[in-house]
């Protein structure tokens, strides 16, 4: 019986907590919980971790949840790196980075870099001519107006249907 007298102090204290937590605006305030069906989720407001709190046979236990966060740091890290070696590859290339990206602190281009140039370095790309450019707005618009004129169909009959 004390056991179960225990277990519901308990039980209402964490809910009064979780509603605390969930309701309260303070600054102050440490964590977060959760109700889900195995018990509750703590969120440590503070450093991210994730605990899974439920009823065991001597009370409430808190277990920490498996994190991959570390690997994503890794990669993250691995990538802004490797985001880094192409920029640089880029300006010592002489050529621009693409609209938005800025050069990183340690990725200068070289003192005796010429302003970037843009140049074909493919020769094999060839690139559409006028006519055939004129062929295929034709093609667009023609598909266009058969759009269109459906569009109008199906608005003329559901005026009939009305």
């Amino acid at each position: 019986m004390i056991r179960f007298v225990v277990s519901v102090a308990v039980a209402a204290a964490l809910t009064a907590s979780a509603a605390y937590a969930q309701g309260s605006d303070s600054e102050d305030k440490r964590y977060q919980f959760n109700q889900v069906a195995d018990g509750y989720l703590r969120l440590d407001l503070k450093t991210g971790q994730v605990s899974l709190c439920n009823r065991r046979d001597i009370g409430w236990s808190c277990v920490a949840v498996a994190d991959d966060r570390a690997a994503f740091d890794s990669e993250i890290a691995r990538l802004q790196g490797e985001n880094g070696a192409l920029k640089k590859a880029l300006l010592d290339r002489g050529l621009p980075l693409p609209g938005g990206v800025r050069p990183d602190p340690q990725a200068t281009p070289p003192a005796s870099a010429a302003p970037p140039v843009a140049r074909n370095d493919n020769p094999d790309l060839k690139l559409p001519s006028d006519a055939e450019i004129d062929r295929m707005m034709a093609v667009v618009e023609k598909i266009w107006r058969r759009l269109a004129d459906m569009v109008m169909n199906v608005q003329k009959d559901m005026m009939k249907k009305q």
